[in-house]
């Protein structure tokens, strides 16, 4: 390129599809001064974590941008805090799979030439349709093809959209609603190993995106190629246009659980998950298994009563803002008791189901053990293994979990929730945020009716701060 350096703007993301899962990358160049779109790049990656691929998707973007003028100035937006603030020097990279990456990245330009922004996700919506691009591509068995691709064309007509309501409402004199402070922020971020000013493990994001629901199978971490031409770019593209007195040992109990902890101050309160786990049935005390794909039984009268209780023990602590609930008959009808009691409607997330248990609903340990010895023995070894009968495994559970963990994190980030769903999802919700192995699910005791919670920081980290909480029972 001849002339005076030009400044680009390169946005970049990346998503996976479980964590680690099927994973891909987006990137766009664009011109400082125009806004004109300049390159896409979007690559599929096959199974990698989520952190991995945002920073492949920073690392393609910036090479797509020396490809067009090594000597620009380059403002890089994205909306993974995590990158921005490591790329930007305030967070120390610890982590192995980041370490290469982010030297990788740091060298494309000379220091100085690249500046670093954190945006919200809505603003980086033509990075994050290619990511997910290349991501359904990926679930096809293809690469991602700029052919096809109508990334930019669905976020300009997202942002009309968007704009279009804003301007509606400011019409009729309303003032638009406000996003929770860091809502995109605290579902985004991610730091493993304590890159984040925390201290103790960070596990992941783990990202649906647009193209929730799908699985593609992959092995290994696509590398992004060094030099020449970026995987799968476009160049040239046109334009881119309470009620009752609480008592002071619950109110401080209740402090505990929701305080924001060792954070900074500017990170905000975190999105706080009181975790909830319905009250007896009839199959309970039986220890029969109960999931999602069996006869979907009540609550007992024993289970009620829990459910009375538990009522009462929140509405003296008073800190839950609002109630979200599997769609089982068992948790709808806990959360219905206690919302009753607290004045709050139950919002209903399929996320928060219980597992299949296939051909084993209804049955005793001792009976599984008896009709399907190999079936159990496999199901008990590995966490990919499936009950009889097409059931679903411990892996896809965990799958479905982290990503309506990162829904509701978006969606409530700021406030106290009480999440009213069953063991396994409750386990797992503990387990991701300890960032245990598998076969820790094992290793806990849930009662019905307890109580756990888990606060999720705007940086990605998580605090276990509640487990199996009964007190309100005896």
């Amino acid at each position: 390129m001849t002339g005076s350096a030009q400044e680009f703007v390169v946005e970049a993301d990346g998503g996976s599809r479980g964590n680690p899962g099927p994973a891909g990358y987006g990137a766009v160049v664009l011109d400082a001064a125009t806004g004109e779109t300049l390159v896409e790049a979007a690559e599929y990656l096959g199974v990698v974590t989520n952190n991995v691929a945002e920073y492949r998707g920073l690392l393609a973007g910036l090479r797509a941008a020396a490809e067009l003028d090594p000597d620009a100035t380059v403002h890089v937006r994205m909306d993974s805090k995590l990158v921005v603030e490591q790329m930007s020097g305030r967070w120390k990279i610890k982590h192995p799979d980041m370490k290469p990456l982010a030297a990788e990245a740091a060298r494309v330009f000379p220091p100085g030439r690249v500046t670093y922004e954190w945006i919200p996700r809505a603003d980086n919506k033509h990075a994050d349709r290619l990511a997910n691009e290349a991501m359904d591509a990926g679930a096809r068995g293809e690469q991602w093809s700029p052919s096809t691709s109508t990334a930019e064309l669905d976020a300009a007509t997202d942002r009309a959209a968007s704009a279009g309501r804003t301007a509606g409402s400011r019409r009729s004199g309303d003032r638009p609603a406000a996003a929770p402070a860091g809502a995109g922020e605290a579902a985004d971020v991610a730091a493993a190993g304590g890159d984040a000013p925390f201290a103790g493990e960070r596990l992941p994001r783990t990202t649906t995106r647009t193209g929730a629901g799908s699985a593609a199978s992959g092995g290994g971490e696509a590398a992004v190629s060094g030099g020449g031409a970026i995987a799968g770019e476009r160049v040239g593209r046109a334009a881119r246009t309470g009620a009752g007195a609480p008592a002071a040992a619950d109110v401080r109990a209740a402090k505990v659980v929701a305080s924001p902890g060792w954070g900074p101050p500017d990170m905000g309160a975190p999105a706080t998950f009181v975790l909830l786990r319905h009250g007896e049935t009839p199959l309970t005390p039986q220890k029969r298994f109960s999931g999602s794909g069996g006869s979907d039984p009540s609550l007992s009268p024993v289970g009620r009563e829990q459910a009375e209780r538990v009522a009462e023990s929140l509405a003296r602590r008073g800190t839950i803002e609002a109630i979200v609930a599997s769609p089982l008959a068992r948790t709808r009808e806990t959360a219905g008791i206690v919302a009753a009691r607290l004045g709050l409607p139950v919002t209903v997330e399929e996320g928060l189901r219980e597992t299949d248990f296939g051909a084993w609903e209804g049955l005793t340990f001792g009976e599984v053990r008896d009709r399907h010895p190999a079936d159990l023995d496999a199901w008990l070894a590995s966490p990919d293994a499936e009950p009889t009968g097409g059931g679903e495994s411990f892996a896809a559970t965990a799958i479905r979990i982290a990503a309506t963990r990162d829904k509701l994190v978006a969606a409530y980030a700021g406030r106290t929730v009480l999440l009213v769903s069953h063991v396994t999802p409750i386990k797992t919700f503990l387990r991701l945020a300890l960032g245990a192995p598998p076969d820790s699910l094992f290793r806990m005791e849930l009662s019905a009716a307890s109580l756990s919670a888990v606060a999720y920081y705007a940086d990605g980290g998580a605090s276990v701060r509640l487990f199996n909480e009964t007190s309100h029972l005896r």
